[in-house]
C-alpha cells in the first residue's frame, strides 16, 4: 500500500505541477529590472501558471500563486543571484530569476530589520535546502483536482491547509513564514486588543500579536501584510509614461481592446 500511494501521489504531483498556457492579469516582469530591484531577504510572488496555480489563486482570492525567497550570495555557487523555494515535486530547492521569465511577479520587502536578523531569515531557510516533500498523502493533493470547487469563502483558507502534511508545506508559504516568525517577524498575526493600564491617560487598548499556524499562510499574505513594502520592479528603477509605444494611438478615446477572456 505504501508503494502504491507514494507512486500515486507523485504521479498526482507531476500532474498539478505541469505548466499550461496563462492569461496573465499583467505583462510578465522584465528580468533585468527584477534582479535590479532585489534585495537579500525579500520575498519574490509570483502568479504561477500550473495547473495547482490555478486553485491556490482561487482558493485566496488573489493574483499570487506562489513565493520564492531572495537569499543572494547566501546560497554561495548554488546558483547566481539565487531565490529559494518549496516546489511539490522538487522540493526545497534554489533557483535563478530565469525560472520565472514571462510571469508577473512582485517584490515584498520587510522593514526594520537589521543585517543580522535579515542574515537569520535566510540562514535559516537554506538550512532547509534539499528537503524533500512525502507525497503519499494523496488526499492531501487531491484537493487541487478542482481548480474552483465549491467552498464557501471563509473555508478557503482552511481547505489550503487541509491536512498540514508535507503537500501543504510544499504548496504554501510555510518555509517562508517559519523563516520570518524565528525572527518574530510579523507576517499576518492574530491581533488581539487588551484594555490599557490603568495609568494610561488616554486609555487606549493595546494589541498583543499571536503568531498564526505556519500552514495557514499563502502567497496573497505578503502581499496584505501591513509589515512589508511593496516594490514594483517597473516602477523602482524608474518609468517614462512617455516613453512608451502605443499600438492603439489613433483609436476613439475608450475603445480597448478586449485582451484576454
Amino acid at each position: 500500500m505504501r508503494f502504491v500511494t507514494t507512486w500515486l501521489g507523485k504521479r498526482l504531483g507531476a500532474w498539478l505541477n505541469h505548466r499550461q498556457p496563462l492569461c496573465s492579469t499583467s505583462p510578465p516582469t522584465g528580468l533585468a529590472r527584477l534582479s535590479a530591484s532585489l534585495r537579500p531577504g525579500d520575498v519574490l510572488l509570483v502568479e504561477g501558471d500550473t495547473r495547482v496555480s490555478v486553485a491556490i489563486k482561487y482558493l485566496t482570492q488573489s493574483t499570487w500563486s506562489h513565493a520564492a525567497l531572495f537569499v543572494g550570495d547566501g546560497l554561495g555557487d548554488a546558483v547566481s543571484r539565487g531565490l529559494l523555494e518549496a516546489d511539490l515535486q522538487a522540493g526545497v530547492r534554489a533557483v535563478g530569476i530565469a525560472e520565472y521569465a514571462d510571469l508577473h511577479c512582485r517584490i515584498c520587502r520587510p522593514v526594520g530589520l537589521s543585517e543580522s536578523e535579515i542574515a537569520a531569515v535566510i540562514e535559516y531557510a537554506c538550512a532547509r535546502l534539499g528537503a524533500r516533500y512525502d507525497l503519499r498523502n494523496v488526499i492531501d493533493l487531491a484537493r487541487y483536482l478542482l481548480p474552483t470547487p465549491p467552498v464557501p469563502v471563509r473555508w478557503r483558507r482552511r481547505m489550503i491547509a487541509f491536512g498540514s502534511g508535507d503537500p501543504t508545506r510544499a504548496i504554501c508559504s510555510t518555509l517562508i513564514a517559519e523563516a520570518f516568525q524565528s525572527v518574530r517577524y510579523p507576517i499576518l498575526p492574530k491581533i488581539e486588543l487588551r484594555d490599557s493600564d490603568k495609568d494610561d491617560p488616554l486609555g487606549s487598548a493595546r494589541e498583543i500579536l499571536h503568531v498564526r499556524h505556519h500552514s495557514l499562510f499563502t502567497p496573497r499574505d505578503f502581499d496584505v501584510s501591513p509589515y512589508f513594502q511593496i516594490v514594483k520592479p517597473t516602477l523602482d528603477r524608474g518609468f517614462d509614461p512617455h516613453a512608451l509605444e502605443w499600438g492603439n494611438a489613433d483609436a476613439p478615446p475608450g475603445q480597448l481592446d478586449a485582451g484576454c477572456n
